[in-house]
């Protein structure tokens, strides 16, 4: 019998919560997480209690509670701070690859047997001695991603769980997907075109930030799921920047890992947002100037300067400048000491020649690597 031993089973928050319901499990990610020895973010709670008995004694026992899915089932305890998301017991009565209608239930293992892979269907009780309904506990050490199941069932009651399949694999999996799953996510990929943008969009931020997601898109894509959720990716590129990456090293960002996926309009295909779609167009932008490190961060920040030459070393199997986090620094805070006051006090008078010498002046201010002073300057503008 497995025991958890993790500080946050006998935390404040989860005590409050156990006192009060009386008869309660941890699930899901806590309880997976703890026992691959991965960090735990987030607690969840299953119970046998209506959602409205949950309200009840939560609030008895001085528990503030957020009815955050109260008709699914779903009630959120604030204790000090810190959340905790309790679920009834459910099953599924009709699901159509988006959305599905559940019922409550008393049963564990009717719980646990709607849930996508074996090992989010694994409990805890209030002292962590874990309980798993469907086997899935053994699918820990092998860090086998398996579907509950027939796999295909899963996958038609929500589309999503074609997308989470291949980011879980990215996160938890061994080297080997399973060919059982795989098979299936391949045979319905179709379903995913039913998906909302935004569900897709949060599935493939969180596979593209896994430590490598490379093995795992590498699948997405010779399933032809990738081309199904953006037309036009190609994952060549991705596990040479994953290698960059590690080597330079930098923190990995999914957006710079989606720019070297490519692709049509990723910002509307995965509905990204107005800061993301900017990053995304400032990389590109980035990609398709010459020049020196610093140069890219002068026009277009540090962040793409930085971006766009780890993408480039990948592409190209080269490494990256040494000095690149000091070039798109000091190309990002160069200041160009001329300005057209200074070239009217010279002599020249406002118009399009004006314009011209300033341009001028600053291409040999970059060419000069920024050492240009201004009375150099205005002789380079005049000249």
């Amino acid at each position: 019998m497995t025991r958890l031993e993790e500080e946050w089973v006998t935390s404040p928050a989860a005590t409050a919560v156990f006192d009060a319901l009386g008869e309660a499990y941890f699930v899901g990610g806590c309880v997976r997480n703890a026992l691959l020895g991965v960090p735990v973010s987030d607690l969840d709670i299953a119970t046998p209690l209506l959602p409205e008995e949950v309200v009840e004694r939560l609030t008895a026992a001085g528990v503030r509670t957020v009815p955050t899915g109260i008709a699914h089932g779903t009630v959120t305890a604030v204790v000090e701070g810190t959340p905790v998301e309790i679920t009834t017991f459910r099953a599924d009565v009709t699901t159509d690859g988006r959305r599905a209608t559940v019922a409550f239930t008393t049963v564990m293992a009717t719980d646990a047997a709607r849930r996508d892979f074996t090992i989010n269907a694994l409990y805890a009780d209030r002292f962590g001695t874990v309980i798993d309904p469907l086997g899935g506990q053994a699918d820990i050490p092998e860090r086998r991603i398996r579907f509950i199941g027939e796999a295909a069932d899963r996958i038609r009651e929500d589309y999503l769980r074609i997308l989470r399949f291949f980011r879980f694999h990215a996160w938890y999996g061994a080297d080997g997907i399973d060919p059982d799953g795989l098979a299936a996510c391949a045979a319905l990929a179709d379903g995913v075109e039913t998906l909302a943008r935004e569900r897709v969009g949060w599935e493939i931020r969180k596979l593209l930030s896994a430590p490598d997601p490379a093995p795992a898109v590498a699948s997405l894509s010779a399933s032809g799921i990738l081309a199904r959720v953006l037309p036009g990716a190609d994952p060549n590129a991705l596990a040479p920047l994953v290698q960059t990456e590690g080597a330079v090293p930098v923190v990995p960002d999914w957006r710079v890992r989606l720019i070297a996926l490519g692709g049509d309009d990723p910002s509307q295909r995965l509905r990204l947002s107005r800061a993301e779609t900017s990053f995304v167009t400032s990389v590109k932008a980035a990609l398709a100037s010459d020049g020196t490190v610093a140069e890219i961060a002068y026009h277009h920040g540090p962040d793409a300067a930085r971006a766009a030459a780890l993408i480039r070393a990948a592409t190209l199997g080269e490494m990256p400048p040494a000095t690149l986090s000091i070039d798109a620094g000091r190309g990002a805070q160069a200041k160009f000491p001329l300005a057209a006051r200074d070239l009217i006090a010279a002599g020249l008078l406002p118009g399009p020649e004006l314009g011209e010498a300033l341009a001028r002046a600053e291409a040999a201010w970059i060419a000069s690597d920024f050492s240009l002073d201004k009375a150099a300057l205005v002789a380079e503008a005049l000249n």
